[in-house]
Protein backbone atom coordinates (compact mmCIF):
# COMPACT_ATOMS: atom_id res chain seq x y z
CA UNK A 1 0.00 0.00 0.00
CA UNK A 2 2.75 2.44 0.95
CA UNK A 3 4.65 1.54 -2.20
CA UNK A 4 1.57 2.23 -4.39
CA UNK A 5 1.03 5.60 -2.72
CA UNK A 6 4.66 6.50 -3.41
CA UNK A 7 4.28 5.69 -7.13
CA UNK A 8 1.24 7.94 -7.49
CA UNK A 9 3.16 10.89 -6.08
CA UNK A 10 6.20 10.41 -8.29
CA UNK A 11 6.79 12.83 -11.18
CA UNK A 12 6.98 9.81 -13.50
CA UNK A 13 3.41 8.78 -12.63
CA UNK A 14 2.11 12.27 -13.41
CA UNK A 15 4.04 12.41 -16.67
CA UNK A 16 2.55 9.08 -17.80
CA UNK A 17 -0.91 10.23 -16.71
CA UNK A 18 -0.51 13.51 -18.61
CA UNK A 19 0.64 11.71 -21.76
CA UNK A 20 -2.26 9.28 -21.50
CA UNK A 21 -4.84 12.02 -21.02
CA UNK A 22 -3.46 14.05 -23.92
CA UNK A 23 -3.48 11.03 -26.23
CA UNK A 24 -5.25 11.66 -29.57
CA UNK A 25 -7.40 8.60 -28.92
CA UNK A 26 -9.05 10.31 -25.95
CA UNK A 27 -9.75 13.69 -27.52
CA UNK A 28 -13.38 14.45 -28.09
CA UNK A 29 -12.78 17.57 -30.14
CA UNK A 30 -13.08 16.84 -33.84
CA UNK A 31 -10.13 17.75 -35.90
CA UNK A 32 -10.22 20.91 -37.95
CA UNK A 33 -7.59 20.36 -40.58
CA UNK A 34 -5.25 23.22 -41.42
CA UNK A 35 -4.78 23.36 -45.15
CA UNK A 36 -1.73 24.93 -46.75
CA UNK A 37 -0.48 25.82 -50.19
CA UNK A 38 1.14 22.37 -50.28
CA UNK A 39 -1.94 20.38 -49.16
CA UNK A 40 -5.03 22.32 -50.24
CA UNK A 41 -5.42 21.17 -53.86
CA UNK A 42 -4.89 17.47 -53.07
CA UNK A 43 -7.17 17.48 -50.02
CA UNK A 44 -10.16 19.17 -51.70
CA UNK A 45 -9.86 16.67 -54.59
CA UNK A 46 -10.21 13.64 -52.27
CA UNK A 47 -12.70 11.24 -53.80
CA UNK A 48 -16.24 11.40 -52.40
CA UNK A 49 -15.29 13.94 -49.73
CA UNK A 50 -16.94 17.28 -49.05
CA UNK A 51 -14.61 19.93 -47.64
CA UNK A 52 -16.10 22.87 -45.73
CA UNK A 53 -13.27 25.39 -45.49
CA UNK A 54 -12.93 28.60 -43.51
CA UNK A 55 -10.58 31.22 -44.95
CA UNK A 56 -9.28 33.72 -42.39
CA UNK A 57 -6.34 35.87 -41.36
CA UNK A 58 -5.15 36.27 -37.76
CA UNK A 59 -5.47 40.07 -37.71
CA UNK A 60 -9.11 40.18 -38.86
CA UNK A 61 -11.47 41.26 -36.07
CA UNK A 62 -14.36 39.32 -37.66
CA UNK A 63 -12.26 36.14 -37.71
CA UNK A 64 -11.28 36.71 -34.09
CA UNK A 65 -14.94 37.26 -33.16
CA UNK A 66 -15.73 33.73 -34.39
CA UNK A 67 -13.97 32.39 -31.30
CA UNK A 68 -14.25 28.61 -31.27
CA UNK A 69 -17.05 28.45 -33.87
CA UNK A 70 -15.05 26.45 -36.40
CA UNK A 71 -13.76 23.98 -33.80
CA UNK A 72 -17.30 23.66 -32.44
CA UNK A 73 -18.52 22.89 -35.95
CA UNK A 74 -15.79 20.26 -36.28
CA UNK A 75 -17.02 18.66 -33.07
CA UNK A 76 -20.65 18.81 -34.25
CA UNK A 77 -19.64 17.06 -37.47
CA UNK A 78 -17.98 14.11 -35.71
CA UNK A 79 -19.19 10.85 -37.17
CA UNK A 80 -20.32 12.37 -40.47
CA UNK A 81 -18.75 10.28 -43.19
CA UNK A 82 -17.04 12.02 -46.07
CA UNK A 83 -17.31 15.54 -44.65
CA UNK A 84 -14.12 17.30 -43.58
CA UNK A 85 -13.79 20.66 -41.85
CA UNK A 86 -10.74 22.65 -42.92
CA UNK A 87 -9.24 26.07 -42.49
CA UNK A 88 -6.77 28.18 -44.43
CA UNK A 89 -4.73 31.00 -42.91
CA UNK A 90 -4.60 33.38 -45.87
CA UNK A 91 -1.75 35.36 -44.33
CA UNK A 92 0.46 32.27 -44.72
CA UNK A 93 -1.15 30.74 -47.83
CA UNK A 94 -1.96 33.69 -50.08
CA UNK A 95 -1.69 31.72 -53.37
CA UNK A 96 -4.47 29.36 -52.20
CA UNK A 97 -6.74 32.24 -51.24
CA UNK A 98 -6.06 34.07 -54.50
CA UNK A 99 -6.78 30.96 -56.56
CA UNK A 100 -10.18 30.36 -54.88
CA UNK A 101 -11.13 34.04 -55.09
CA UNK A 102 -11.05 35.08 -51.43
CA UNK A 103 -11.54 38.85 -51.06
CA UNK A 104 -12.95 39.20 -47.54
CA UNK A 105 -12.62 37.46 -44.20
CA UNK A 106 -13.93 35.21 -42.94
CA UNK A 107 -15.13 33.34 -46.02
CA UNK A 108 -16.67 29.86 -45.85
CA UNK A 109 -16.67 27.66 -48.96
CA UNK A 110 -17.57 24.07 -49.77
CA UNK A 111 -15.46 22.04 -52.17
CA UNK A 112 -16.20 18.68 -53.77
CA UNK A 113 -13.99 16.84 -56.25
CA UNK A 114 -11.66 19.84 -56.29
CA UNK A 115 -14.37 22.33 -57.27
CA UNK A 116 -16.10 25.00 -55.24
CA UNK A 117 -19.77 24.04 -55.06
CA UNK A 118 -21.13 26.55 -52.53
CA UNK A 119 -20.32 29.63 -50.48
CA UNK A 120 -21.89 30.05 -47.06
CA UNK A 121 -23.43 33.45 -46.31
CA UNK A 122 -25.78 32.56 -43.45
CA UNK A 123 -25.66 33.08 -39.70
CA UNK A 124 -22.39 32.34 -37.95
CA UNK A 125 -23.71 29.66 -35.64
CA UNK A 126 -22.87 25.98 -35.46
CA UNK A 127 -26.31 24.57 -36.28
CA UNK A 128 -26.75 26.76 -39.38
CA UNK A 129 -23.27 25.86 -40.65
CA UNK A 130 -23.86 22.18 -39.90
CA UNK A 131 -27.19 22.08 -41.72
CA UNK A 132 -25.72 23.94 -44.70
CA UNK A 133 -22.86 21.47 -45.18
CA UNK A 134 -25.19 18.48 -44.72
CA UNK A 135 -27.59 19.88 -47.33
CA UNK A 136 -24.74 20.54 -49.77
CA UNK A 137 -23.34 17.03 -49.20
CA UNK A 138 -26.77 15.57 -49.98
CA UNK A 139 -27.02 17.64 -53.20
CA UNK A 140 -23.53 16.54 -54.28
CA UNK A 141 -24.42 12.89 -53.65
CA UNK A 142 -27.61 13.25 -55.72
CA UNK A 143 -25.73 14.86 -58.61
CA UNK A 144 -23.13 12.10 -58.50
CA UNK A 145 -25.82 9.37 -58.57
CA UNK A 146 -27.57 11.02 -61.51
CA UNK A 147 -24.28 11.19 -63.41
CA UNK A 148 -23.59 7.47 -62.96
Amino acid sequence: MDRMHHRRNSPYFFLVLLLFLSSPCLRTRAEVISLTEETFADKVKEKDTIWFVQFCVPWCKYCKNLGTLWEDLGKAMEGEDEIEIGQVDCSLNKPVCTKVDIHSYPTFKIFYDGEEIAKYKGPREVESLRQFVLDEAEKAARVKLEAE
